[in-house]
């Protein structure tokens, strides 16, 4: 079982003895505010994977209830309860393979549009206004690669993202040029890193798909991201309810 930051808190300053109210206050503080990212982090994976299985509970109890007569409907039910239970499968997988990357910060899984979407922070892949992979940016998509090489049945789109600040040089007229050119460069890495051409695609949105606002550094910075989109599969599209 993993010790929450205050387990380990306690267990720390019992082991060193006495220690100064002013610092004691001070760790606990620390302590609380790696708590709330750790939970933060996996709360809207937990809060869909909690939707998943209500709604697998609801749908066996439907299919529980059903006659022969409606072997139709048992069958759209079955495609259902399929289609879910394949999606929350693939939500734990990934969110297992790829914690260690997010407890590092080289990327965020969330969820959006009820697609899942892993976040590449741009400082973790290119240096302002250029479209050159860092190093460690390279190491980071090799392991994103590694990942998804081992997911069957879905593809990939890889869309760039910037803040609100305008470029205009000879290389990139305006942030759409910016980030569809970074989406296209990091495309052609993953397919270095073996992954299949068929599976991918990329995009650039420039400003327009903002995930916080563009009235602080801190928002700015949350803007200007790589997006890894898993993409559904037909078969999902069709089986899911629109409420979920």
């Amino acid at each position: 079982m993993l010790l929450r930051p205050l387990a380990i808190l306690a267990s720390a300053l019992c082991a060193s003895g006495c220690v100064s109210k002013g610092t004691y206050d001070a760790a606990v503080e620390s302590a609380h505010q790696a708590e709330a990212k750790d939970l933060s982090r996996v709360s809207a994976l937990q809060a869909e994977l909690a939707t998943l299985t209500k709604r697998q509970a609801d749908l066996q109890r439907q299919l529980d209830t059903a006659t022969l007569s409606g072997k139709a409907d048992v069958a759209r039910l079955r495609q259902e309860e399929a289609a879910i239970a394949a999606r929350a499968a693939l939500l734990r997988d990934l969110a297992g393979k790829f914690a260690k990357m997010v407890d590092a910060g080289d990327l965020k899984i969330v969820l959006r549009d009820g697609r899942m979407v892993l976040q590449l922070p741009n400082d973790v892949l290119f240096d302002t206004g250029r479209i050159e992979i860092k190093p460690g940016g390279l190491v980071t998509l090799a392991n994103v690669a590694a990942v998804l090489r081992t997911v069957p049945g879905h593809n990939f789109q890889v869309a760039g993202d910037t803040d609100d600040v305008p470029i205009a040089t000879r290389q990139f007229a305006s942030n759409w040029e910016l980030s569809s050119a970074r989406a296209l460069v990091v495309v052609h890495d993953l397919l270095k890193e073996g992954m299949a051409p068929g599976r991918l695609s990329g995009a650039g949105y420039g400003q327009f798909d903002p995930v916080a606002a563009n009235d602080s550094p801190a928002g700015k910075a949350k803007n200007r991201r790589t997006e890894i989109t898993v993409q559904p599969n037909i078969d999902e599209i069709l089986a899911m309810p629109s409420s979920l």
